[in-house]
Formats: structure tokens, sequence, C-alpha cells
């Protein structure tokens, strides 16, 4: 991240703590030469990696198996000028083998557009950064909210 922009950076166990509490990230990818985000709902393995459960015939099954993707996930409080973002960089390989694609549909995310033919799609977490700004003061001691 940018250790120098008055945010509090987060260690990897931290970042996987919180990623493990929301339902919803974006999956950042290439597409046609140009950078893609796509909100998806999302659960994490107990290594860490970040799993997708989608068609297996979709666009982002073409688009990221094999590929090297960004996964990011946060929470945000307007209100109070805080909250976190967390983002798992790794490798996008759709699980093929059989016995661990029946362990994620026990354990794994449910897709909520179910497919007649669902796959997994595992990031892994080779890079797993984040950030964190606390009641809108950032390390500086420089109040965000405008208040005196």
């Amino acid at each position: 991240m940018y250790s120098n922009d008055g945010f509090r950076e987060l260690e990897r166990h931290e970042c996987l703590r919180r990623l493990a509490k929301v339902p919803v990230g974006r999956i950042v990818h290439t597409r046609q030469a140009l950078p893609a985000v796509l909100p998806v709902n999302f659960s994490l393995d107990h290594d860490g990696a970040v799993l997708l459960r989608t068609s297996a015939v979709s666009e982002l099954v073409r688009a990221i198996d094999g590929s090297v993707v960004a996964f990011e996930a946060d929470e945000v409080d307007a209100v109070a000028h805080s909250g976190w973002s967390v983002v798992v960089t790794g490798s996008a390989t759709v699980v093929t083998d059989p016995a661990e694609h029946e362990r994620l549909t026990r354990t794994g995310p449910s897709s909520w557009v179910p497919s007649p033919q669902e796959v997994f799609v595992r990031v892994e977490p080779e890079l797993v950064t984040g950030r964190e700004l606390v009641g809108g003061r950032s390390l500086y001691g420089v109040d965000l909210t405008g208040a005196t």
C-alpha cells in the first residue's frame, strides 16, 4: 500500500479477519486490455484464498482463469469518516478436482445467481494488503471530518 498516506496499514491476519466479515467484494481483472471491476459475493477458504462461485460458461471465468487478479473488499462509514479496505492479489484458477469441488459445494460461497453448471474460482492470497482510517483522523493527527 502507500505507507505515507496517513492510513494505518493492516497486517495480513487482520486483513483476512476483516474479509471474512463482509459478503461482497470486487474482482479486478483485465478485459480487452483494459481494467475491469465486477462486484461479486465470495467467501474465504481455510488458507485465506478468496472463493467465487459462478456459471461455468460465464465471461468472468474465461477472463480470469489462469490470470493474476486483484480482489478488493471494504467497509466504510461515510458519517464517521472511517473504514477499511483489503486487497488480495494472486492467481485465479477454476477448481477442477472433483473432491475439492464437492467440499466447496458444502462449505464454499452460495451463488446469488444460480446456474445449471457452476464452478468455483480460487484466488490464491499471494499478496494481502489493507489499510484503515479510524474516526476521520489520519496518522498525522489531521482531522479529516472538517470539525474544529
